[in-house]
């Protein structure tokens, strides 16, 4: 089937992207986030950090429908292709914001593949402006979904899930467990009985990672097979994050730019040697690719789902490359200044080595991407 024109992207996307960025300018995330950071920014030495974000902000995006972008029109949403969603996670990424908005579309994903009867109720939940995240993953090998240890014995749940995305944010989680040989997909409150949290120290300032241990807790089944509804959902959760990075980038690319304008050296502004120009048009070129694969793999699983997972693969190994890129030489053209506490480069560049992995580095992908071809 043929993608239309623009990968689906027209004027009602364009405006909801402005509207987004608008958004995200005004709120000026990362001024908060300083303030709530303070003496956690070492990971390994610091306090303990709480899992920073702006509640008002989040009742905002929830007015404004964002939060319910992809929950279809039946279950109380807006019903948008993931080309929409993937515009204002662009957005979240060129802001850094502190939000759970991405892993809420992810995780809404997940349970538009469940189909059921059951995980419509919970996307009503994200409809009415409840956050969710997914806890899928085990220890090891945790790349693969199938990698779950969590066991489920009827509706009880026992066992851990690892790696867990904005678990301090969030208000319930969805869950794959082992039952038997099958592993099917739950969903439960973060704050139900028999549920222990514990965090990861990460060096992202922006989000948050943690675990959860499961003692006989009681959770909704909402897919006897889950293992089919996250491997469908794969495209969409990869190419949020893909998107996320692509706007971090950009941000990480303006930036720069506009530094090597005003930064001088041998009485010229730096922009003007070309051991500057040539990496900010790199980054340039490597941002433009990653993009257009985010909005192509988006627009594949909207029209042509059995591309889709190809070009998911593409666009998240392009963007991991992209993210480690761009984070790396707008840290060392900003020279000294890129490495501290005082400039906000560090906390972009922070939070793309942490997207850079998620759900697989570049190696990962095009290993994937290599096995449809």
């Amino acid at each position: 089937m043929a993608q239309p024109r623009d990968f689906g992207f027209g004027e009602e996307q364009e405006m909801l992207k402005d509207a987004a960025r608008r958004f995200m300018d005004d709120k000026a995330p990362l001024l908060a986030l300083r303030k709530a950071a303070k003496g956690t920014e070492d990971p390994y030495l610091g306090d303990e950090r709480t899992g920073f974000y702006d509640q008002e902000a989040w009742r905002e995006m929830v007015e404004l429908g964002w939060t319910a972008l992809a929950v279809p029109e039946e279950a109380g949403g807006v019903g948008m292709s993931l080309v929409t969603a993937v515009a204002v996670a662009e957005e979240v990424g060129r802001a850094a914001m502190p939000t759970p908005l991405t892993s809420t579309l992810q995780t809404t994903y997940v349970l538009k593949h469940a189909g059921t009867a059951a995980a419509t109720e919970w996307l009503q939940k994200i409809a009415e402006g409840q956050s969710a995240t997914l806890a899928i993953q085990g220890q090891e090998d945790a790349l693969q979904w199938d990698s779950a240890t969590v066991t489920a014995d009827g509706d009880q749940l026992n066992g851990t899930a690892w790696y867990v995305q904005d678990l301090q944010k969030v208000d319930f989680l969805v869950v794959a467990a082992r039952s038997g040989i099958d592993l099917k997909l739950y969903a439960i409150d973060k704050s139900a009985a028999g549920i222990e949290l514990g965090y990861d120290r990460i060096v992202d300032l922006t989000r948050d990672q943690g675990r959860v241990t499961f003692s006989g807790a009681s959770a909704t089944c909402i897919s006897d097979d889950g293992l089919a509804a996250l491997a469908a959902a794969e495209p969409a959760l990869l190419t949020l994050v893909a998107a996320d990075i692509a706007g971090g980038c950009e941000w990480l690319l303006q930036t720069t730019a506009e530094y090597a304008k005003v930064r001088t050296q041998f009485d010229r502004p730096i922009g003007f040697f070309q051991a500057v120009k040539h990496p900010i048009v790199n980054m340039m070129i490597e941002i433009d690719q990653t993009r257009s694969l985010a909005y192509n793999a988006a627009c594949a699983y909207d029209t042509d789902p059995d591309t889709a997972h190809r070009a998911a693969h593409l666009a998240k190994s392009s963007a991991s490359d992209t993210a480690e890129f761009c984070a790396n030489r707008a840290t060392q053209l900003h020279g000294g200044i890129g490495f501290t506490w005082e400039h906000d480069v560090q906390i972009y560049h922070k939070r793309q080595i942490h997207s850079q992995q998620l759900f697989g580095d570049g190696i990962w992908h095009r290993e994937k991407a290599a096995a449809y071809l």
